[in-house]
């Protein structure tokens, strides 16, 4: 939870959510309409052939910020580099990366991961029958397995030796991987009605995520140690299974969709 060279995600590559649910909202032409004087001739226009110029060089430029820091990390670690550093390998100066990125961090990882709206559309769009622990796990391994992928190895190997070297990377990995699990227990408690104080939203959401976190240092392991391709994928699969089917042994029967 987009592939850039940079992870931009809870740790990875895009590659860690499935593609049909990693690509962002994109907000630009929204904005350019709202910059129309009103739904006339213009605003049409303007819709019709996309992007106007200065918002293709705002994403060029934006481009060249993460192929610039993506190489930098990648050569010398994250905490020896600077943004200036950044800023002038990628031909902008030191303000315009912050006005693209407003902490050093953000040139890794989203500040709002695909993989967080992906994960909620699981669980909301989960059968009957199907509890919330059990769509969210389900989700989970079918993601991360597709990280062994030859497309995918790559990136993940890079981005793990990247945030490995860096406690101040891991401790926003942590807190991202924290948000993403109050995320999860918050639609858990709204569709269960539960009260302040219940443990048990909390208590799934966290089993979830306890089984990402495992499963994505597993793949970054096995990646790091050299293996990809569809016997990797199948290892991430099988193992991530049999982790969900440990999980659901416990919370199978809690939050199921009536």
């Amino acid at each position: 939870m987009e592939p850039n060279t940079t992870e931009r995600l809870p740790a990875e590559p895009t590659a860690e959510v499935p593609a049909d649910r990693a690509s962002e909202a994109a907000g630009p032409q929204a904005a350019d309409a709202a910059d129309a004087s009103g739904p006339g001739r213009r605003a049409r226009r303007r819709e019709r052939r996309g992007p106007d110029l200065r918002e293709q060089r705002r994403l060029r430029t934006r481009e060249a910020i993460v192929d610039a820091a993506a190489e930098l990390f990648a050569a010398r670690g994250f905490d020896h580099v600077s943004v200036l550093e950044i800023a002038q390998r990628a031909g902008v100066v030191e303000k315009t990366v912050f006005n693209h990125f407003p902490v050093k961090e953000g040139l890794v990882f989203e500040a709002d991961p695909p993989m967080r709206a992906a994960l909620l559309d699981a669980v909301r769009r989960r059968p009957a029958g199907e509890s919330a622990a059990t769509a969210a796990g389900s989700f989970v391994v079918a993601a991360v397995s597709q990280l062994g992928s030859p497309a995918a190895a790559e990136g993940v190997a890079e981005m793990a030796r990247v945030i490995r070297a860096s406690r101040t990377l891991q401790a926003r990995e942590r807190e991202i991987l924290g948000a993403l699990t109050d995320t999860l227990a918050e639609q858990i408690t709204l569709e269960t009605r539960a009260s302040a104080g219940e443990l048990e939203p909390w208590l799934a959401a966290n089993a979830v995520m306890g089984l990402y976190s495992a499963l994505l240092e597993l793949a970054r392991d096995r990646v790091l140690a050299g293996a990809s391709g569809q016997e990797l994928v199948a290892e991430l699969r099988a193992r991530g299974r049999r982790g969900l089917a440990l999980l659901q042994f416990g919370l199978a029967g809690y939050a199921k969709r009536p």
